[in-house]
Formats: C-alpha cells, sequence, structure tokens
C-alpha cells in the first residue's frame, strides 16, 4: 500500500493530510451535536417549566449555568422579560446570529475539502502525462514500461483524490442536515420561549420579580 502511494507522486501527501483533516472534524462534529441535541432537549423542557411557574431568575440561572446555543438563546429573550413582543424577538434573533455559526464550524473547511482534493488529483493527472510525454520525447515509445510509470502516477492521484473527495462531500451533507434540524428544533423552542413570555397570565405570575420599568431581578439567593 505505502509502495502504491509512493507511486502516486508529491501530490499523494496533500490529498492524504486533507482525508486526515476531514476525518477529524467528522467525529469532533458528530460528537458536539449528539451532545447539544441531547442536552438541549432536556434543557428547553426545564426552562419551559420554570417560566410557567413563574420562576424567571432560576430559569436565566440555568441559562447561565449552561452554556449552549440554544441556552444562550433563550438567555438573550429571558433577560428581556417585561418588554414588547419585538424588542424580546429582535434580541432572540441577534443572539442566535452569534450562536448558529457555532453548529455550523468546520463545515466550511469539510465543503472545501471535498471540492480540491479531486483538483489536486487533476494536477497530479497533469503532471504525470507530463512526466508520460517527456519520456516519449527523449526514448520514443521503445521502452512501454518507463511510460507506463507517468500514466500509472497520474492514475493514481486522480483514483485517491476522487476517493477522498467523495465521502468528505457524503460527510458535509450529513452534517449540514443535522445542523439544519437542530437549527429547526431551536426555532420552534424560541417561538415557544417568545409565547411564554409575551403571555399575559405568565406575566401576572410573575409581575413581583420585577420593578415598574419590567427589568429583571435576577439575582438568584445562594440558597436557590
Amino acid at each position: 500500500m505505502l509502495e502504491v502511494f509512493q507511486k502516486g507522486g508529491f501530490l499523494m501527501y496533500p490529498i492524504f493530510i486533507c482525508s486526515l483533516i476531514a476525518l477529524t472534524i467528522f467525529f469532533e462534529r458528530m460528537f458536539y451535536l449528539k451532545s447539544i441535541k441531547t442536552k438541549s432537549k432536556r434543557f428547553v423542557v426545564r426552562i419551559k417549566d420554570l417560566i410557567r411557574k413563574g420562576n424567571i431568575e432560576l430559569a436565566i440561572s440555568a441559562c447561565r449555568k449552561n452554556p449552549t446555543p440554544v441556552s444562550m438563546i433563550m438567555l438573550a429573550g429571558l433577560m428581556k422579560y417585561g418588554k414588547s413582543r419585538k424588542e424580546i424577538k429582535e434580541a432572540i434573533e441577534d443572539s442566535a446570529s452569534q450562536e448558529i455559526p457555532l453548529l455550523e464550524k468546520h463545515l466550511s473547511t469539510l465543503s472545501t475539502i471535498g471540492n480540491i482534493t479531486p483538483l489536486l488529483g487533476l494536477l497530479g493527472t497533469v503532471f504525470g502525462m507530463i512526466k508520460a510525454f517527456n519520456v516519449i520525447a527523449i526514448m520514443g515509445v521503445g521502452k512501454p514500461e518507463v511510460l507506463a510509470g507517468g500514466i500509472s502516477e497520474a492514475l493514481l492521484t486522480t483514483a485517491f483524490g476522487l476517493s477522498v473527495a467523495i465521502p468528505t462531500i457524503v460527510i458535509y451533507n450529513y452534517l449540514s442536515n443535522r445542523v439544519d434540524k437542530l437549527i429547526r428544533e431551536m426555532e420552534i423552542s424560541c417561538v415557544d420561549l417568545l409565547d411564554l413570555l409575551t403571555s399575559h397570565d405568565m406575566k401576572e405570575s410573575t409581575s413581583k420579580d420585577f420593578n415598574r420599568e419590567g427589568d429583571i431581578a435576577y439575582e438568584v439567593s445562594s440558597s436557590q
């Protein structure tokens, strides 16, 4: 296998490095997104329950103690409690614009690897064909085994580049779909949060925790 790799020429090395980077990103993103999904489901249920009970300060404290994209977005909405629906919505949207890129981290790198590895393979093909034609120019076609070396190098780099690019593109699409699904779930949670924070009944039950301007008294006592 090593001998075949070496026959492919120097462009096999950057293609191999690209494959290692893609593999590392895949496992890192898989574990991260799985962790976020598991934590977010339980966390959102807990925060909604606290809000329904009027424990806004506890909900804020919970968001601060569990820094995830969804908790930071919900925190932004909670910090605007008592304001108009428009202000709360804007706060949630501003926070989402900062947190969502964390879910999409490194996906652009995967996309780049999926695009450049076939090109690197093609470049290796060009170099290999140039080498083959140089052999023809010097020695003619009387030594096919020498000519075959250049052609072999050309085919190996193309094959290796495609063998890295194809699974990388599949991985990119898979992770992108998972991120899109998480974002949709976060959007639903944020709409529910917005409805809860602007509902008349919930405001009445928590009015004692706010001053006249509607600012949040979010300091939690040590006993809580």
